[in-house]
Parts: C-alpha cells; sequence; structure tokens
C-alpha cells in the first residue's frame, strides 16, 4: 500500500503514519512546519519530508490513499491534485476504522477524561500482555507511539474526540469509528468554534450513540444529567451501563479502591469515576474485578493529567491539561479534597479559542471558588495570533464571579509572584493546555520550597 499524508506532523497524523510504516506500508508526506516530538519521531523512521512546504508532484494516480489533516487548508494543492485525479482521500478517523473495521472496537468518548480512561484500558491490557492496538490523545509510559495498528490483533481500543475530522469532513472524529463498545464521560460544552450553541454540541453525542454497531454497549456516567437523559431518551439497541464514583478510601493523602483495599496512585472524584468506567470496558474484555484492581494499582496517571512536578513534605506541585470549565473545577476540587489541611494555589492558562471567548468565559462562574489563591494567565501574544478581542482584569474577575481572582498576562510577573509565595503545607496547581509563556515549570516546582 502506498499512502501518502497531507499534513503528516500533526500529533495524531504522524503517530498514525509511523504506526503505517511498521505495518509495512510505503508512506509519504508533507507539512509547511513540524515541531518536536513529531519532527524527530518521522526522522527516525525515515518519513520526515525532505522539504517542507506544499508540492502537487508529491500526488501520483499510483496512490492507493491520502489521509488529509486538520492543518490543512481546502486550497492545499496537494489536496486539489488529489481530488483532481479521483483518489480516495481518507480523515485520519476514518483511516483508523479502515484498518479496524474487522476488529472489536472500543470508542472512548466524553468532554472530559478520555485520554485517561483510554491510558488506564491500555495499562490493564498491556499489564496482562494482551494484544490490542490503539489511539490514544497523549504520549504514554511504556508505549513509544501513540497510535498502533496491526493485522493480527483483535480489539482496537479509541479515544474518541468530538472535534472534526478534516477541512473536507466537517464530521465529529468519534461518529466513524462505529463502537462495538462506547463510553461516554460526560458532557461540557466546548469548541464554540464549531458548535456555537451548547445544543448543537450535545447533539453530537446523541448522533454518537445513534453509531454504535446494533447490540453494541454504551458506558456512561450517570452522574451527568444531560447526558443520563440522552442515554435514558434513545432509541438504539444497545445495552446501557451506568456508572459512578467507586467505593473508595482516602487515608493520609492516599486514596484506596474499596473493596479490595487497593492502594491507587491516582486521585479525585473525576479519576475514580474515569477508573470505574475503565473497570467496566475491560470487564468486556475479559478482565474482571480482582485483576482490573491488582493492575490499576501501578497506574500512575496519563500524561500532563495530575502530573507531579515536585513533592516534600509540605508542598506538592502538579501540572495538569485542564483548560475548560468542567476540567478546571474537577482538576481543582480534587487536590483540594486529597490534601484538606493544606491551602492551595491555583492557576490557569487560559489559551484555547473557546475559554477566550467573552460569551463563554462566563461558563468559568464558581469554577475556582475551592483554591485559597486564585490565578488565571493569559498570555497577552495569545490574542494576536488567534486574532480575538483582549480580556482583561475584570472580565476575568466578572466572569469567574470572584473579585479575589488575581489576573497576569506576562510569564515573567506570574513566575515572580509565585516565588514570593509562602508554600508552606501549601500545593501548588497549575492547569493549561498551552505552555505558560514558556516557563520553566520544572525548575520552578524543585526550586519553590527553597
Amino acid at each position: 500500500m502506498r499512502i501518502h499524508f497531507i499534513a503528516i506532523g500533526g500529533s495524531a497524523m504522524h503517530n498514525l503514519a509511523i504506526a503505517l510504516h511498521k505495518k509495512g506500508f510505503k508512506v509519504t508526506g508533507s507539512d509547511d512546519v513540524i515541531f518536536e516530538p513529531s519532527s524527530g519521531r518521522l526522522a527516525k523512521y525515515g518519513l520526515l519530508p525532505q522539504k517542507m512546504g506544499w508540492d502537487d508532484d508529491r500526488i501520483t494516480s499510483d496512490l492507493d490513499a491520502v489521509i488529509l489533516g486538520m492543518h490543512a487548508r481546502l486550497d492545499n494543492p496537494e489536496l486539489l491534485k488529489a481530488q483532481e485525479l479521483g483518489l480516495k482521500i481518507y480523515s485520519y478517523p476514518e483511516y483508523i476504522y479502515e484498518q479496524s473495521k474487522d476488529k472489536l472496537r472500543v470508542v472512548i468518548g466524553g468532554s472530559h477524561g478520555k485520554t485517561t480512561i483510554t491510558s488506564m484500558i491500555l495499562h490493564v491490557l498491556n499489564y496482562y500482555q494482551k494484544d490490542f492496538d490503539y489511539l490514544v490523545g497523549a504520549q504514554l509510559a511504556g508505549f513509544e507511539t501513540m497510535v498502533k495498528i496491526t493485522n493480527e490483533a483483535p480489539v482496537i481500543i479509541i479515544e474518541g474526540d468530538e472535534y472534526l475530522a478534516s477541512p473536507i469532513d466537517r464530521r465529529p472524529k468519534f461518529h466513524l469509528y462505529k463502537a462495538n463498545i462506547a463510553v461516554i464521560s460526560g458532557i461540557a460544552w466546548d469548541h464554540i468554534n464549531v458548535f456555537p450553541t451548547f445544543g448543537d454540541y450535545v447533539a453530537q453525542f446523541d448522533k454518537f450513540i445513534d453509531t454504535i454497531i446494533p447490540g453494541g454497549k454504551l458506558i456512561y456516567c450517570e452522574n451527568d444529567l444531560e447526558l443520563r437523559n440522552i442515554v435514558v431518551n434513545s432509541k438504539a439497541k444497545i445495552e446501557k451501563l451506568a456508572y459512578t464514583v467507586p467505593g473508595h478510601q482516602v487515608i493520609d493523602g492516599v486514596t484506596y479502591l474499596l473493596p479490595q483495599h487497593t492502594a491507587l496512585k491516582v486521585f479525585g472524584d473525576h479519576n475514580l469515576m474515569n477508573l470505574n468506567a475503565a473497570r467496566l470496558v475491560c470487564a468486556q474484555l475479559g478482565i474482571d474485578e480482582e485483576k482490573f484492581a491488582n493492575a490499576i494499582a501501578s497506574f500512575t496517571g496519563a500524561a500532563k493529567r495530575l502530573e507531579l512536578l515536585s513533592s516534600n513534605h509540605s508542598t506538592n506541585v502538579y501540572k495538569d491539561f485542564a483548560h475548560s470549565p468542567s476540567k478546571l473545577k474537577a482538576t481543582l476540587d480534587a487536590v483540594k479534597a486529597q490534601f484538606k489541611d493544606r491551602k492551595l494555589v491555583a492557576c490557569i492558562e487560559l489559551h484555547t479559542f473557546s475559554s477566550l471567548n467573552k460569551t463563554f468565559l462566563a461558563e468559568y462562574r464558581n469554577t475556582m471558588d475551592e483554591a485559597d489563591v486564585k490565578i488565571v494567565y493569559i498570555d497577552e501574544k495569545t490574542f494576536k495570533q488567534k486574532k480575538m478581542e483582549p480580556l482583561n482584569e475584570r472580565d476575568v474577575q466578572t466572569s469567574f464571579n470572584d473579585e479575589n481572582i488575581l489576573f497576569f498576562n506576562e510569564a515573567e510577573q506570574l513566575e515572580a509572584y509565585l516565588r514570593g509565595l509562602n508554600f508552606e503545607d501549601t500545593n501548588l496547581l497549575l492547569m493549561s493546555s498551552g505552555i505558560f509563556g514558556g516557563m520553566d515549570l520544572i525548575k520552578l516546582a524543585s526550586e519553590l520550597d527553597k
């Protein structure tokens, strides 16, 4: 098979390219710019384009397929040439389905927790040396790539994103996988540039349920009222399995899963619900509750999800990918509940298109109430890059409904403020899908207690 990737440098795209290369396909690709770690990984397998930019001479009639990344524009010359030649053009989720249509497909959807649930399932399957393929949205310890596609594996575990498949396919990615077993972790409005109303957004999950193969299974969080409503009213011919927070105890800052009394390395109600979703999936794959508990005890968390940067006798510093209102509140509440005797300094970088929209910003109302020190950071350059109207301190305080919110738009000032705080019996939680203006968070974390 000869496959060409347009916009090969994307996170999922370059991992799929590597997976197909390992499968024995002849893979080529193009992009206008490729950053690390994509460039290094592509170079390792001889897949890095020799020169950056688009060239329609790369598109020839002997290609079996072209895979189009979201980064490509509609007027991309390689895309236009592929359309002119009548080549088969796939989005990467379409091609994942094409390669897995004879496998049992487990698809993890939801506004939050997808990566963690997927990672937990992969960890347990790997623990018992099961043969499986996968697509996950983060780099995981013990897994070289974020995508694995083989001929032999009987099952594939897919993290199903609700964002659009490609520039020419406006369907949400998770609609394309046709799950045999599906998970929905919850619904919290996001991607307002694509789904301008909450109703538009909820409808995508309703449609996702309809894509589940008849006779398949839906595992869903019954704590989410909006989700529960659409599941109960769905006429899909599937089995519905609800989950909530499992029985547990917190003793001296460690969470124990009951009834096995298994010490966990993760914590918080949101992670425990993620764990319960993973447990139900694994049960469908032949791993019973006791075996699941034995395996999940060694799970340390998905990358950038409550990642412990530094710890001493009185201070923990965490980095988390949280950026949407629901993720922010769940993560903040988890740290506060786990360490009841410590103060919490919580800092979120607003970075996404949704979070920087003045109308959507009201969704953050009261999400930081549990923190003792509340900080919102926005890199002032972000507004220029996204061509959006800047937000100021009053906008942020009004939307969060909290006049005690501290607002920073320069990384240097934020870092100086954090270094000036006393972190005795205090935790620091840094939340962002961005980079905090290039701050060295690991260095900062290691020096706060000195």
